[in-house]
C-alpha cells in the first residue's frame, strides 16, 4: 500500500495539524505491516503556483502521478484566513489535472481518482464547526472536500481540532481529542471502486 503525507502548516514544532498527521500516519502503518509512506513538506519545500506554461504541462507533472501512484493520502492542513495554506492550494493545482485525475463526459465532469482514500488532519483557531456563528466562514473543509469529489474520491475523513487559539487549556483539551479520534481512524484503503463507476 502507498502511503502519501503531506503537511502544509508554517508553524514547524508549534503544529497542531502535524501532530495529528504523524499520529494518523503511525496508526496506519502500526496496522499494516507493508505501507510505502513518502513525505512531502509543502511548506518547507513549497511548489510554484501555477503560471500558464506549468498550466499546459500538468498532464506530464511528476505530483499527479504520485498522486495517482497513492492508495491513501494524510494532509495536515493548518486553517489561514479562513482557508487551507497557498501551499497546500498549490499541490491541489498540480493534481486536478484533466485527462489524469477528471474527464469531461457528456453529463458533465468525472472523476477519474477513484479508489483512494484521504484522511484530513486539519487544524483551527477558532471554532468553525456546525452550529458555531462562524460556521459560513470555514473553506478548508468545504474545499477539500469538493476538489477531492469532483477528482472521484469518495472515502475522505477529517480529523479536527479546533479553538486552538481560545487559550492554551482549550488548545491542550481540543489536540487530545483529536488525537483520540487519529487513534480511530480506518487504517483501510479504500475499496477499488467498479469498472465503469
Amino acid at each position: 500500500m502507498n502511503l502519501l503525507h503531506l503537511d502544509s502548516s508554517i508553524m514547524g514544532a508549534n503544529s497542531a495539524s502535524r501532530v495529528l498527521s504523524a499520529a494518523i500516519v503511525e496508526r496506519i502503518v502500526e496496522t499494516h505491516g507493508a505501507v510505502n509512506v513518502t513525505y512531502r513538506d509543502l511548506a518547507r519545500e513549497p511548489l510554484p503556483h501555477l503560471s500558464f506554461d506549468a498550466f499546459t504541462a500538468l498532464d506530464t507533472g511528476n505530483d499527479v502521478q504520485q498522486f495517482l501512484n497513492t492508495d491513501i493520502v494524510v494532509i495536515g492542513a493548518g486553517f489561514y484566513n479562513f482557508s487551507v495554506p497557498t501551499q497546500l492550494k498549490a499541490w491541489i493545482d498540480h493534481i486536478v489535472v484533466r485527462g489524469k485525475t477528471f474527464a469531461r463526459g457528456e453529463n458533465g465532469p468525472i472523476g477519474l481518482a477513484q479508489g483512494k482514500r484521504v484522511i484530513v488532519a486539519l487544524a483551527r483557531g477558532n471554532v468553525y464547526s456546525e452550529g458555531s456563528p462562524y460556521q459560513a466562514f470555514e473553506h478548508a473543509e468545504t474545499l477539500l472536500r469538493s476538489v477531492f469529489t469532483f477528482i472521484g474520491v469518495s472515502d475522505i475523513q477529517f480529523v479536527v481540532a479546533e479553538g486552538l487559539g481560545r487559550s492554551e487549556e482549550a488548545r491542550r483539551a481540543s489536540i487530545a481529542s483529536a488525537l483520540e479520534a487519529a487513534s480511530k481512524v480506518s487504517t483501510n484503503a479504500a475499496t477499488p471502486a467498479a469498472p465503469g463507476a
